[in-house]
């Protein structure tokens, strides 16, 4: 009995062992970053963010490792952003709209019925002046990765709106921008900058007559449920960035110094994959949306330019050389 029980102990050592071998020897990344996202799981943008965090890893050996947190765990789209500058979230993927505060060139792609449409719009930012927008995001201590799709914007309402003068009086939720406030003032309705998740509730409450947002949004947040009236006007196509905080971006470098030209690649590469992913997305929730008798109304030609002529002063006041900006957007 006592030779078995020796011998028991002897492989119980051996297992142990062995198990703190595989532990030594077992990956384990040397960087662990912090990626935030506002929109759910399985959303493109979060879908994207996923994939990116799995191209990173895959190319630094599992030497860096990316967490994504989505649903605005780690907070709002201005809250986030403040935290990448300081080190708190090292990626974040943002729409242009809530940059205005940080980052005033943001302002001109707010510009409503800026861009005819999305190829318009994807020759430009996949262009010289989108290039040239990120590199201007580094005055702000971020790096400006890539351009992901948002599509188009159009509003919607718990109530009918056919024509410019239906919108009198409503109240609409924008994004905290008080750019996108004028806008909706222009209208002639009264904006309220409400935070993303915070849009059912305000909508089911009657603190809000409505919003404005894109298909997958308005489908994937329920607003359609509350709000089943959806005027086409797609008054913005506008963007969003994928960024990395400068701090997080020397601590990639501390740990190889070629791993930066593989963060920029990547995230190029998850931008795509984004694109491709939005416009089924797109589509989807179109179908959806429609499948569940939502209103949908087109504007006609005549209508559309009434909203237009409307927001033609937000076109006024700038300097010479964001006048030569907005100019060299509409030749592209």
């Amino acid at each position: 009995m006592r030779e078995r029980i020796c011998l028991f102990l002897a492989l119980l050592c051996g297992l142990l062992l062995c198990g703190c071998a595989s532990a030594e020897e077992a990956d384990v990344p040397e960087l662990i970053l912090r990626y935030a996202d506002n929109q759910p799981e399985g959303y493109p943008t979060t879908l994207a963010a996923s994939y990116f965090a799995e191209r990173v890893e895959a190319e630094t050996g599992g030497r860096i490792c990316v967490r994504v947190f989505a649903d605005g765990e780690l907070g709002d789209e201005i809250s986030v952003f403040r935290q990448v500058r300081f080190g708190g979230v090292d990626f974040a993927r943002i729409s242009a709209g809530a940059l205005g505060e940080f980052l005033p060139e943001s302002e001109i792609l707010q510009l409503p019925y800026l861009f005819a449409d999305a190829e318009h719009m994807w020759r430009v930012l996949d262009g010289e002046i989108g290039d040239e927008l990120l590199d201007s995001v580094r005055s702000t201590g971020v790096y400006g990765l890539s351009w992901f799709d948002a599509g188009a914007r159009s509003i919607y309402t718990r109530t009918p709106v056919h024509t410019l003068e239906d919108l009198a009086g409503m109240v609409i939720r924008v994004q905290e921008s008080d750019f996108m406030s004028r806008m909706v003032e222009l209208w002639g309705a009264t904006p309220v900058q409400i935070p993303y998740s915070g849009v059912y509730s305000a909508l089911q409450t009657g603190k809000i007559d409505g919003a404005e947002n894109n298909w997958p949004s308005y489908e994937s947040s329920g607003h359609f449920t509350l709000a089943p009236y959806y005027l086409l006007d797609r008054h913005f196509r506008l963007p969003e960035i994928q960024f990395i905080g400068e701090i997080a971006m020397e601590k990639v470098r501390a740990v190889d110094e070629s791993f930066e030209e593989i963060i920029l690649r990547c995230a190029k590469e998850s931008a795509r994959y984004e694109r491709e992913l939005w416009r089924e997305r797109e589509a989807a929730s179109e179908e959806l949306v429609r499948s569940h008798g939502c209103v949908v109304t087109e504007l006609g030609a005549a209508e559309l330019e009434e909203f237009r002529k409307a927001v033609q002063p937000m076109y006024e006041g700038y300097d010479d050389e964001q006048k030569a900006l907005i100019e060299r957007i509409r030749r592209s």
